[in-house]
């Protein structure tokens, strides 16, 4: 139920179905009436009392009168609702504003209004809405909230109509529906550089050639993932370090975020999860890494790519806001999947150059950790956060285990050129980021020095 509103509530027609309806709408009030009625009638036909008949017959009518008047009142009564906003964060709060207008020519009576929402989101709002005249309209609020992300629907709504004497109360629903999207939460990320962003580009972009001699270069010192064949040999022997050429205009730096959602890799359930900080700091590196101008993608172990179809990126030009949107809605209802492995996502990023990559994993075997080890090859720049599910699912007083085969897949992602870093329990996708930075610099600078 947009702005713009739903049809008008009101009661159907029908001779047995609505008698049926009717009759369930009695109260425990109008059921009394009518049960006290009937005991009393059949009293006093056998007692011959005709008084007693009388106050019988009054009683037991009573509540059918009213369930036909009320069945019969054709009140016209037109909502909306209105959601503020209709994409919030985990844990974040919305304001849903429901407005009821009454668009018939008579007044309406007491009006019970209810709206239904899953139970994440919290109980369901009921409000009382006294008389509106003819063109009259009331407007009530609630908020909803929501740990879990996904996609709930709002609605749809209910009014209840009753009677001056409580006999009966009818309801009256209104088709339509809203969803609220309940994005995966998003941490600033501090405006880091990693060396080697793009490959074979030091300054972390990809590049088109300018129009310029051999003696317009303009050379800079060697950066870890620079191309070799941009070396300036000249200056080189000049400055007596290795330098590159830097006669490349910039264009928009690629960004691919490997997100495993393999249901196998991880352990525990609920907002603390191992999953849920994985998708969670997916989120964040997307929504960052955006800010920067980078041209994104989402890719997870099935091989699906978001957004679009065959492995597109998005995020160019005025595109930014929307592929942002496109991207946390998707995270939004991402769950675990069947696949067994990475080796799909591996197909696609061995089809080109994918520039930065940036990896969430969950627990990984020797094949899928050699797999993913070969994925760097592609790429102007590896870093994996690699989540070991057993440190999750321990508890703090528990001892450490001896041995631990999580800094073995470590250990191998590294030599293949992967910045890896172990996540802990609880840990700060922050400061991890800015680990991962002092990382592959410290990594860059030590190359850079023994190629020279």
């Amino acid at each position: 139920m947009g702005p713009g509103g739903t049809g008008p509530a009101e009661p159907g027609h029908g001779q047995a179905g609505g008698v049926r309806t009717a009759l369930s709408g009695l109260t425990t009030r109008g059921r009394s009436f009518l049960a006290a009625g009937i005991a009393a009638a059949v009293c006093a036909f056998v007692l011959g009392h005709s008084d007693l008949l009388r106050v019988g017959l009054l009683l037991a009518v009573l509540p059918l009168i009213c369930a036909t008047v009320l069945y019969r009142t054709r009140y016209r009564v037109a909502a909306s609702r209105l959601l503020a906003p209709e994409r919030v964060p985990a844990g974040g709060e919305a304001r849903v504003h429901l407005r009821m207008d009454n668009v018939s020519r008579l007044p309406t009576g007491l009006l019970m209004l209810q709206d239904r929402v899953p139970y994440v989101l919290g109980p369901r709002p009921r409000f009382v809405l006294d008389r509106m005249e003819p063109g009259d309209h009331r407007e009530v609020s609630y908020r909803v909230r929501s740990d879990l992300r996904g996609r709930y629907p709002l609605g749809p709504l209910q009014l209840r109509l009753t009677d001056p004497f409580g006999m009966c109360e009818l309801t009256r629903s209104f088709a339509t529906q809203d969803m609220l999207t309940v994005i995966p939460r998003v941490t600033p990320l501090p405006p880091v550089r990693f060396t080697g962003e793009a490959k074979g580009h030091g300054e972390g972009r990809q590049r088109s050639p300018a129009l310029a001699g051999e003696d317009d270069v303009i050379p800079r010192g060697y950066r870890y993932g620079d191309d070799l064949r941009r070396v300036h040999w000249r200056s080189t022997a000049r400055h007596g370090e290795l330098m590159v050429r830097r006669e490349e205009q910039p264009r928009r730096s690629r960004c691919t975020v490997l997100l495993d959602t393999r249901g196998g890799a991880y352990e525990g359930a609920g907002p603390d999860s191992a999953f849920e900080w994985a998708v969670s700091a997916a989120a964040s590196v997307l929504s960052h890494m955006l800010e920067r101008g980078f041209s994104v993608r989402l890719l997870t172990d099935g091989g699906s790519t978001v957004p679009g179809e065959g492995g597109g990126f998005g995020g160019t030009g005025q595109e930014t806001a929307e592929t942002a949107g496109l991207l946390l809605d998707t995270l939004a209802v991402i769950d675990y999947s069947d696949g067994p492995g990475l080796s799909r996502a591996y197909d696609v990023l061995r089809a080109g150059n994918e520039g930065l990559l940036i990896a969430f994993l969950g627990d990984l075997d020797e094949e899928q950790a050699t797999t993913v080890a070969k994925m760097s090859r592609r790429s102007g720049g590896a870093v994996a956060f690699v989540l070991d599910p057993d440190v999750w699912t321990r508890e703090a007083t528990d001892v450490p285990r001896a041995g631990d085969r999580h800094e073995e897949r470590l250990r191998l992602l590294r030599e293949a050129g992967w910045t890896a870093l172990s996540v802990p329990r609880g840990a700060s996708v922050e400061e991890l980021w800015r680990r991962a930075d002092r990382e592959r610099s410290g990594l860059a600078s030590l190359s850079g020095k023994v190629r020279g």
